[in-house]
């Protein structure tokens, strides 16, 4: 049988470990974003609009669901980022390479270029 060198051994593991940790941030990331704009942005969207072209009451309605959300599960959920998932929802399609941090980024300059 042959041997197999310690610093072979050390790099190959050290390569699956890399590759493992790598496929899981992918689906890590890549269920957030989707998480983020398809059900929590759309959600807001059409919680707000109830069918209407534009919502009446939606700076109150985010404020509050803002409390409740970053009370539970941190400020990740603050009224800035749902405010960004709520524009994220109208996005027309996701690139998974992309984080949500990316996202965020596009979305502040593209509001920026707007106004």
């Amino acid at each position: 049988m042959m041997e197999i060198s310690e610093d072979f051994l050390f790099q190959s593991v050290k390569e699956i470990i890399k590759q493992s940790c790598e496929k899981v941030f992918r689906i890590a990331n890549s269920t957030l974003l989707l998480t983020y704009w398809k059900i929590i942005g759309q959600f807001i969207v059409e919680d707000e609009q109830q069918g209407k072209e534009r919502a009446e009451y939606g700076e109150y309605m985010l404020k509050n669901l803002s409390q409740k959300l970053t009370l539970e599960f941190g400020k990740e959920f603050d009224e800035s980022n749902l405010r960004n998932m709520r524009s994220f929802s109208i996005c027309d399609a996701v690139r998974h390479e992309l984080s949500w941090t990316h996202y965020r980024l596009l979305i502040r300059h593209r509001n920026s270029l707007i106004l």
